[in-house]
């Protein structure tokens, strides 16, 4: 199935755009949490969201819910880990399936931080940010996953049923909840390195040979996840309809850059997506 426009991420942005493209008659594709929003969980109290003063993070997602409940839009729970322009289409890749779309809306989020040394420079050198996509190359051999929220542990878990040994580092405080195959190491990773056919897991204290090393975030770096994508830094450089570099590719939220607010967030998705339906009616009267 192709949908009209996919959305990746249920955020202020992402929500917004899902509603205004549905209103729009458009088949929308909605990728990410079925709990919204972490971040938005967590506020402990937002006071600039107009019509909700003195808000709680959790009251306004359990609002969001409700708007997105009477207008029947679903939340597909996938994570995208590539996004490929097709041509007249695009294929977002989600572990060993391809989803296709005619455009696309990012709404994933800012990445926090820094990518680790070494990460770049071996990305798809032994390094991978999707474990069910490449698991089946490390069938009988020994992996290393970097999980930054419990989120990741599926993914761990997944291996351990393919590869010989697993070694988790998570850089988180919760308790991981991991099938005893995995060795479960807490110490900070410093970098990624090469050493000829292998790779070595720097920490602060120890360095961990193996033969492939999954970085799993909640979120990609925008330039990592669409190929050839114009960015600013950690942002996706967009004009003020939130179009991006690639046609048929609109961002929104965070993601394009400070102030990084709610209620902007929710403004952006809302452009975006106009700009969207905007875009394929354009394709379809040529």
């Amino acid at each position: 199935m192709r949908y009209d426009i996919a959305i990746i991420g249920t955020g202020p942005a992402g929500l917004s755009a899902a509603i205004t493209a549905t209103i729009r008659n458009k088949k929308v594709l909605l990728l990410g949490n079925k709990n919204l929003s972490e971040k938005l969980e967590k506020a402990h109290e937002i006071q600039n969201y107009l019509g909700f003063p003195a808000v709680k993070g959790a009251d306004l997602a359990a609002a969001f819910q409700r708007h997105m409940d009477q207008m029947g839009i679903e939340i597909t729970e996938k994570r995208v880990n590539a996004v490929y322009a097709m041509g007249d289409y695009f294929a977002l890749q989600s572990g060993d399936e391809m989803l296709e779309a005619s455009a696309v809306i990012l709404a994933t989020g800012v990445v926090q931080g820094k990518p680790l040394p070494g990460e770049n420079e071996l990305l798809g050198r032994g390094v991978s940010y999707c474990a069910t996509c490449d698991a089946p190359l490390y069938r009988g051999k020994r992996a290393a996953v970097i999980g930054y929220s419990p989120r990741e542990e599926a993914e761990a878990a997944f291996l351990s049923e393919v590869c010989k040994e697993v070694l988790y580092f998570p850089t988180y405080k919760e308790d991981t909840h991991l099938p005893e195959a995995v060795k479960v190491i807490r110490e900070k990773v410093t970098g990624i390195e090469s050493n000829g056919q292998e790779r070595v897991v720097k920490t602060a204290e120890n360095g961990y040979t193996v033969d492939g090393v999954f970085v799993l975030r909640e979120a990609v770096a925008p330039g990592q996840l669409v190929p050839g994508l114009e960015v600013d830094g950690v942002h996706v450089a967009v004009n003020r309809k939130m179009c991006a570099s690639i046609p048929g590719v609109f961002a929104c939220g965070d993601i394009v850059g400070t102030p990084y607010q709610y209620i902007k967030a929710a403004g952006e998705g809302n452009v975006a997506a106009l700009s969207a339906v905007a875009y394929l009616d354009q394709k379809e009267r040529k």
